[in-house]
């Protein structure tokens, strides 16, 4: 190693280890984020909640244990200074996390990570839920797309994003329909994603 090449290295370290802080704030978010949703699920169960989807919940839970380590590993292979841009995407992480919560705090009890409808309980139609169907799966997406973009990882991003996009296409389908008709009169003319964007079917989640 050249002394150039390795005083261009000691520079990324700081940056680096900034990133690899962020990861690890999120994972901590994430540990966080499965001890609700375990306990959530235990209470609908209790009430008589009935489970579905469970055909895709392995693929969802694999996709996103490879997530933060795939992201950690690319950073280390590639100690350069983040893109300009790296602070935006930050924000956007920032901004989804509140999201996310935000969702999380308007169910209540009936979050969780799984999809655990309880028959007779009526549709929750406040906080994010006043105008999109799916605001926690908006909080997802822009996380698998922010996250690496922080650090420049875009091919991670594509990958991680196109993953994404097919395991809530099945998760979206599944739980709109154990949802019900309830849910799809209570949500219909509500966009899944974007606010004005109309979407087809039922169910909010």
């Amino acid at each position: 190693m050249d002394a150039a090449t390795a005083q261009g290295s000691a520079a990324g370290l700081g940056p680096v280890h900034a990133y690899l802080g962020l990861l690890l704030l999120v994972a901590a978010e994430r540990v966080l984020e499965l001890a609700v949703s375990s306990r959530n699920a235990r209470r609908a169960i209790a009430r008589g909640g009935v489970e579905s989807g469970r055909g895709h919940y392995r693929a969802m839970v694999i996709l996103h244990l490879a997530f933060l380590p795939a992201l950690a590993a690319g950073a280390l292979l590639r100690p350069a200074p983040p893109p300009p841009a790296a602070w935006l995407a930050v924000a956007a992480v920032a901004g989804a996390q509140a999201l996310r919560w935000w969702a999380v705090a308007s169910l209540g009890d009936r979050w969780s990570t799984r999809v655990i409808v309880v028959p007779g309980e009526a549709p929750v139609t406040r906080g994010p839920y006043r105008v999109l169907r799916h605001p926690n799966y908006v909080a997802v997406i822009a996380e698998m797309a922010c996250l690496p973009l922080a650090w420049g990882l875009w091919p991670l991003a594509v990958l991680f994003s196109a993953a994404n996009a097919a395991v809530l296409r099945a998760r979206i389908r599944e739980e709109e329909r154990a949802l019900g008709p309830e849910w799809a009169r209570a949500f219909a003319g509500k966009a899944r994603f974007l606010p004005g964007a109309r979407a087809r079917g039922g169910g909010g989640a």
